[in-house]
């Protein structure tokens, strides 16, 4: 494949000097004896690279290489000049040319930048396809990854989209629930409609049904206007209970109602509306257990489960890893490096952890990796528990043993309850919602816990 180079320079014995010194070098080159002209053949013809002299008579070689990242920013720019001054070098590089030259300059010296500025060029296109790459055949509405159970995943999200059949999505906490409901939402002929989110576990029980139904002014203390609820405001389009497991039984009877009748009355109303809502629902819990226990409805459970989907944990998919670090660290580096972004021993030691927190962990690790580290994320770079997974990951049960003389289980277990519960807030720096997700616990189970050993006080 040719490569084709544009040379710019209102002096006749320079422009010739170094396209005969070019096409030596196998290259294909053009020449223009002013900007006006130069920009003429780039209008016409597509170069791989522009060498241009800044000092030029009417359009100079800055302002040059100003238009030519406007129109064809992938094409790679040398600017050379005799009036060589550290402004003019520093105003070139800030626009985007690769490197400057002084003349008089040495033949070997041009061969050099002109090598160099187009290997940069094409190592930047390069990086361009692999992470357009990334995202046709490793991603889906959001969702990223090649392995077996992803797209195992993405295919029942194509199948299962374009019906009206309510969705009940499974997983731990982090694994990435509402992504697959908004993947849902906008594959389905719902898509130009509202996507409504909402988190169960976040809204006290006293509210949850005003926040769902709405309300009429008056219906309570504080009910000051009529309020319209999450079904009304995804009319028409998609409403997202994630944990589910969460709504009190009460409030569970009229969910059914709505799921059954397609209708509901906000707090306070005497008048039905009608609910055109698709519901998507999510839980990190067993709701089939729930239902044995007696604090999740069957039939509601019923309703919800029409089509499942399963959430893969991150430790049954870690060949997604790789490019999920690469998604991640190239969403919270401003200036991405274009060579490895991650060590060989850096990528295993990730690799082996466990990710209790899954993709959301993973994310919040490779943030923390790239604002600390400054560049490539190396071992030193990951916190303690990733660094350690390896030795932990060999020996999970460590080397304890029962005493001779028994042990007291409650207490033993107790104490390694609370350990994690002590370390999940340092983790979060003391924020209790975001050390609940953490432990893939909901708010109100974490509360619980941590007053059963007294550790909740405000």
């Amino acid at each position: 494949m040719e490569i084709r180079i544009l040379v710019v320079d209102d002096e006749l014995s320079m422009r010739e000097f170094l396209a005969i010194l070019l096409k030596r070098e196998g290259y294909v080159v053009d020449q223009a004896d002013c900007a006006e002209k130069a920009l003429e053949f780039l209008d016409n013809a597509t170069y791989d690279l522009v060498i241009s002299d800044v000092k030029m008579p009417g359009l100079d070689g800055i302002a040059l290489l100003g238009r030519i990242k406007e129109s064809t920013p992938d094409t790679a720019v040398l600017m050379m000049t005799a009036f060589s001054t550290a402004e003019q070098a520093v105003e070139a590089m800030k626009l985007g040319a690769y490197d400057y030259l002084a003349k008089p300059f040495k033949v070997e010296e041009v061969k050099v930048l002109v090598r160099n500025a187009l290997e940069k060029r094409d190592l930047k296109r390069e990086n361009q396809r692999l992470r357009q790459e990334v995202q046709e055949r490793y991603s889906f509405s959001g969702l990223i990854g090649k392995s077996k159970k992803m797209r195992e995943l993405y295919s029942l999200i194509e199948k299962v989209a374009p019906s009206i059949a309510n969705v009940l999505i499974l997983g731990e906490s982090g694994t990435g629930k509402e992504l697959v409901a908004r993947a849902i939402h906008y594959n389905s002929p719902r898509k130009d409609k509202a996507f409504v989110a909402v988190n169960c576990g976040a809204i006290p029980e006293t509210l949850m049904e005003s926040e769902l139904f709405g309300h009429k002014k008056g219906s309570f203390t504080g009910a000051i206007n009529d309020r319209p609820g999450l079904f009304e405001q995804a009319g028409g389009g998609t409403l997202f209970l994630d944990e589910i497991g969460e709504v009190p039984l009460q409030l569970q009877a009229k969910l059914l109602r709505v799921l059954q009748e397609k209708e509901f009355r906000r707090v306070g109303g005497v008048a039905d509306q009608k609910a055109d809502v698709r519901i998507v629902a999510a839980s990190n819990r067993n709701l089939e257990e729930q239902v044995r226990e007696g604090t999740f409805r069957e039939d509601l459970f019923y309703r919800l489960n029409v089509v499942q989907l399963q959430m893969p944990p991150l430790r049954e998919r870690t060949e997604d890893i790789p490019i999920l670090v690469e998604h991640f660290y190239r969403k919270y580096v401003q200036a991405p490096r274009n060579g490895e972004i991650i060590t060989p021993g850096a990528l295993k030691m990730i690799m082996s952890y466990g990710f209790p927190g899954n993709v959301r962990e993973l994310e919040n690790l490779v943030e923390r990796c790239a604002v600390l580290g400054g560049g490539e994320i190396a071992e030193e770079s990951l916190p303690s528990q990733v660094r350690g997974s390896q030795k932990s990951a060999a020996a999970p049960g460590g080397d304890f043993e029962i005493p001779a003389d028994g042990m007291d289980l409650e207490g033993y277990l107790d104490g390694i309850e609370k350990r994690i519960l002590l370390q999940s807030l340092e983790r979060c720096g003391g924020v209790k919602k975001k050390a609940a997700e953490f432990l893939g616990l909901t708010f109100r189970s974490f509360r619980y816990r941590l007053a059963k050993f007294g550790m909740d006080e405000e």
